[in-house]
């Protein structure tokens, strides 16, 4: 609606109060999960959000509820292969904030690869990695990864096309044996169990 010089705004106190209402849960994926809708026979995330996969050591003291699993949807996608942090949000507005065309959240990954020919890792792979390939004919925005060890990668990026990391790992000539997700922003996945969930706190925020 077109707001005229002199109107003003206001807020609906129930609006505001149903805001609050939303809640975000924090999922520790495990293999074999998908993020959305189920397909293919696999099972969504969403299922493991029950009072029996709650994290004992869940800091939130909110109370289960049927209605916090209603229409909760992914904020970001882990493919089936992978495990670790999900984020499942009922808030719109923050699924926007992670998954937005030009978001700046950062995404941080731990990969486990190994060369898909025999022989050493050439020196070039890092830089590459880091700046120069593209995607689905889209040039990528660069990316922090470092060598954890002889076989991890640390993968931090801002952006998250659709298996981008073993896309990525395949055009340098390394095959992902295994991802696992353990930050998004601020919020890490610490001890949260595999197959185990947690509220998102009321002062926890990724940016």
């Amino acid at each position: 609606s077109r707001v005229m010089p002199g109107q003003a705004v206001t807020l609906d106190p129930r609006a505001k109060g149903e805001q609050a209402r939303r809640v975000s849960v924090l999922v520790n994926k495990p293999i074999g999960y998908v993020s959305g809708q189920a397909e293919d026979g696999h099972e969504p995330a969403l299922v493991l959000v029950t009072p029996q996969n709650r994290w004992r050591d869940d800091p939130n003291t909110l109370q289960f509820k049927l209605e916090h699993v209603r229409h909760l949807v992914p904020a970001g996608r882990l493919d089936i292969d992978s495990v670790g942090l999900l984020v499942l949000t009922q808030d719109g507005r923050l699924a926007k904030q992670l998954i937005g065309e030009g978001g700046s959240i950062e995404k941080e990954y731990l990969v486990r690869v190994q060369p898909i020919a025999p022989g050493p890792v050439p020196v070039t792979t890092l830089e590459l990695l880091r700046q120069g390939l593209s995607l689905d004919g889209e040039e990528l925005r660069p990316a922090r990864v470092d060598w954890l060890n002889q076989d991890h990668l640390r993968f931090v990026l801002q952006q998250g096309k659709k298996r981008q990391i073993r896309r990525m790992c395949e055009a340098v000539g390394l095959r992902v044996l295994g991802l696992k997700r353990v930050r998004i922003g601020k919020v890490v996945l610490g001890d949260l169990p595999a197959g185990q969930w947690r509220y998102l706190a009321a002062d926890e925020t990724f940016a």
